[in-house]
């Protein structure tokens, strides 16, 4: 690997405040993944969004950023990651500055698009900076962990964020927000962040990332107008040919000699299971904090800012429980952590089932902590994990396979468990239009016909949740009857070249 101003120590001063410079674009990212879920019925009231361009609105962001990091990790690997780093940061902060103008849905899920793209960029080459800045494995561990901690605080104070903006501005304001964040970083990275690229790693191969990105679009546009609308040619057309250009992709990444994913990595049962704790995860939660906030807002009648107030004993969780999951992993190791992740997050889920359409917000509190620690851990172990799976020139791409599974989950989980909700509620609502919020914008409606949209919302909630639930208990059984052996990758995968100290290294206990 060549290296333009390596870093000068490991783990000393200058190294935390490149890390605190990092973390900025990081919360932002992450962040922007969420900030909507409150935000919908004022966006939904201002540009009168369709069903399916409601859904865009929300998820096209998490496609763009899932189905371009493993591109993007590859590319800052190659061609230099703080170059990358500030590309990205000025294009999101275009992006939200014209998403918060936006005249219409279609200029909106376009700008969402373009955010996508660019944070995209940022996440890969983040957490690869951190391999470079923290060499040593203890404190590039603690360091991964704060982290997953600001990345997961996106998440879970995004919702919050936007309720409280919304108590007092104009819907277009969840964007604006970003760009001091984005103005402090320009500034701040060139000053503490050195450039590093990676030399020999190869030309990243546009076909897999036309096929990557090509393939998953066309998957969920198939799931989403199934859920919609039924039955038909075009969404079964689709997905199919969404389903065989990813099965295109996985193929042609075994041919490549630089592959945009090193599927060989998989073969570490701990590293395959925490990659897709990295994905359900996410899934579940995107989910859940979407539909929850529907049900706060428009069946119980809650302020945007009640409703954002509520989610924040949660967040507080699931941040305290990333910066403390290293040390705990020291004790007891990635298996049981990924194990006991899952099964926290399925019976924090089936507290959601008591909800109804007069009550259920001392269930939604406590869903939020008791998933909040499930969580945490998740965040924490599969970035460390993925970044303590390879040598340094290849942290970007190792990362990026992580940060890849967090963002799919998250659009995943709108677009498939927000797309089976959408079904029960088409299924047992009173067929008065697609959705809650539109059913309620009609005029004239009648007290029989609100109560029985209310219950078709709570219903496509209630399976949901259930669903989400048992692939969680079902994954969580599944780790720990594949972790119950020695793997290689606990508690550190180290890369076949590496020699066997580094692995004891990676473990924490040097």
């Amino acid at each position: 690997m060549t290296r333009q101003h390596a870093p000068t120590s490991s783990g000393g001063r200058r190294a935390w405040l490149g890390l605190a410079v990092v973390l900025g674009p990081v919360l932002l990212v992450s962040m922007d993944g969420s900030v909507l879920f409150l935000a919908m019925p004022s966006i939904t009231a201002a540009l009168s969004p369709t069903a399916d361009q409601a859904l865009w609105m929300l998820d096209v962001y998490g496609f763009a950023v899932g189905s371009l990091l493993v591109a993007f990790g590859s590319v800052g690997d190659r061609y230099g990651r703080l170059r990358l780093l500030l590309i990205g940061s000025t294009l999101f902060g275009i992006g939200s500055t014209a998403a918060a103008f936006a005249p219409n849905p279609e200029v909106l899920i376009a700008c969402r698009a373009l955010m996508g793209v660019a944070g995209a960029t940022l996440l890969p080459s983040a957490l690869a900076v951190l391999s470079e800045l923290f060499p040593d494995p203890g404190r590039r561990a603690r360091a991964i962990g704060i982290f997953a901690a600001a990345f997961a605080a996106g998440f879970a104070v995004g919702p919050v964020v936007g309720g409280a903006l919304l108590g007092a501005f104009w819907w277009g304001s969840v964007f604006l927000v970003n760009l001091p964040v984005i103005a402090a970083f320009l500034v701040l990275a060139p000053v503490l962040l050195r450039e590093v690229r990676a030399t020999r790693t190869g030309r990243v191969d546009v076909l897999s990332v036309v096929a990557s990105a090509g393939g998953l679009l066309l998957t969920i546009h198939g799931v989403k107008h199934l859920a919609a609308a039924g039955l038909s040619v075009l969404p079964v057309v689709t997905g199919s040919l969404g389903l065989a250009t990813l099965a295109f992709f996985v193929l042609r990444q075994r041919h490549l000699e630089h592959p945009l994913i090193d599927f060989s990595l998989f073969r570490d049962r701990t590293f395959t299971v925490a990659i897709i704790t990295g994905l359900l995860p996410l899934a579940a939660w995107s989910a859940t904090a979407y539909l929850s906030g529907i049900h706060l807002q428009s069946v119980l009648g809650l302020s945007v800012l009640h409703a954002a107030l509520l989610a924040l004993p949660g967040a507080a969780v699931l941040t305290l429980t990333c910066v403390v999951t290293p040390a705990v992993v020291d004790r007891i190791g990635k298996k049981a952590a990924l194990v006991v992740c899952h099964f926290t997050i399925a019976g924090g889920l089936l507290l959601l089932l008591p909800t109804t359409v007069t009550g259920g917000i001392g269930w939604y509190v406590a869903s939020t902590v008791v998933t909040g620690l499930g969580y945490g851990i998740s965040f924490s172990v599969v970035a460390d994990t993925a970044v303590g799976a390879v040598p340094a020139e290849r942290a970007g791409s190792a990362g990026a396979i992580a940060e890849t599974g967090n963002e799919i989950g998250n659009a995943l989980g709108i677009a498939v468990l927000g797309s089976l909700a959408t079904l029960v509620f088409r299924l047992q609502g009173p067929d008065l239009a697609p959705t809650l919020d539109e059913t309620l914008r009609l005029p004239d409606l009648a007290a029989t016909a609100l109560r029985d949209a209310e219950d078709a919302f709570v219903t496509g909630l209630h399976a949901a949740v259930a669903v989400a639930a048992v692939l969680h208990a079902a994954l969580g059984a599944v780790a720990l009857r594949l972790l119950s052996g020695p793997t290689a990758g606990d508690p550190g995968r180290n890369h076949p070249d590496e020699p066997e100290l580094t692995r004891e290294q990676l473990s924490g206990r040097a």
